[in-house]
């Protein structure tokens, strides 16, 4: 039987600041990919995620990015490689501790916004924030856009790994996601959402906004906790997947 993780981004709130609605994605996802106080989140919303994540029984993953809460994580930054390396291998530990403190575990990394973007685009990027976030945590699972660069370089550096597409996001030709300031680049509906996934999963292969099709491994798939139709499009697209007998449970990681 095929089989697929379900993962969303969460932890995002920030002190009075309330961002998706996590409880109930925590009801339908696989895998939770929680903020690490860099881009979003803070020390008691990362608590309180990690807590919830782990009564559902879903996966967690540190979700490190961009220095940026004004920005969300989303702008493009240039900073020094050691600097940025340093950043990832702060925001890992300290998801590593928070979920321990929870009776938890981290199982993976996936990078956020901008600079997951500029990691799917730059191989040497890629790894030089695996490689910082590996010798933290030289066991995760490294969540990687499907066919990118990213790719490349979890297989270069032989460590596991598992391939994501998304869900609400409409893909360019090269595997790519369409930039958020162009029109269709979000996919709000849930129906249209849950039946792309179907269709790219059944497939073997990530379909673009052309009707491309990129053949690839596809192990998870995401969306975005800040979109304003995530609970539906999550509990659309696990409907759509399972009536269509795709096995929805947590990814093990693929090996190199």
């Amino acid at each position: 039987m095929t089989r697929v993780d379900l993962n969303a981004d969460m932890g995002e709130s920030f002190g009075p600041w309330t961002m998706g609605d996590d409880a109930a994605l925590l009801k339908t996802v696989t895998s939770a990919n929680i903020a690490c106080g860099a881009h979003a989140g803070d020390p008691d919303v990362m608590v309180a995620t990690m807590r919830m994540a782990s009564e559902n029984g879903v996966g967690i993953g540190a979700h490190p990015g961009f220095a940026d809460l004004q920005g969300f994580g989303r702008r493009r930054m240039s900073i020094p490689r050691g600097t940025l390396q340093n950043s990832i291998r702060y925001q890992v530990a300290a998801a590593i501790g928070v979920a321990r403190s929870q009776g938890a575990t981290v199982r993976h990394l996936k990078m956020h916004g901008a600079l997951a973007n500029m990691a799917s685009e730059d191989e040497q990027l890629a790894r030089d924030l695996y490689e910082a976030a590996l010798s933290v945590a030289p066991d995760l699972i490294v969540m990687v856009l499907c066919a990118t660069a990213q790719e490349a370089a979890v297989r270069a550096l032989g460590c596991a790994y598992a391939g994501e597409i998304f869900a609400d996001r409409a893909y360019n030709d090269d595997a790519t996601l369409v930039d958020r300031s162009l029109p269709g680049a979000v996919i709000h509906d849930p129906e249209i959402a849950g039946k792309r996934m179907v269709e790219m999963v059944q497939a073997g292969a990530i379909i673009t906004d052309t009707g491309k099709r990129i053949e690839t491994d596809i192990d998870t798939i995401c969306l975005h906790g800040d979109t304003p139709t995530a609970v539906q499009i999550a509990a659309s697209v696990r409907s759509a997947l399972e009536t269509a007998g795709i096995d929805v449970r947590q990814f093990d990681g693929r090996s190199t």
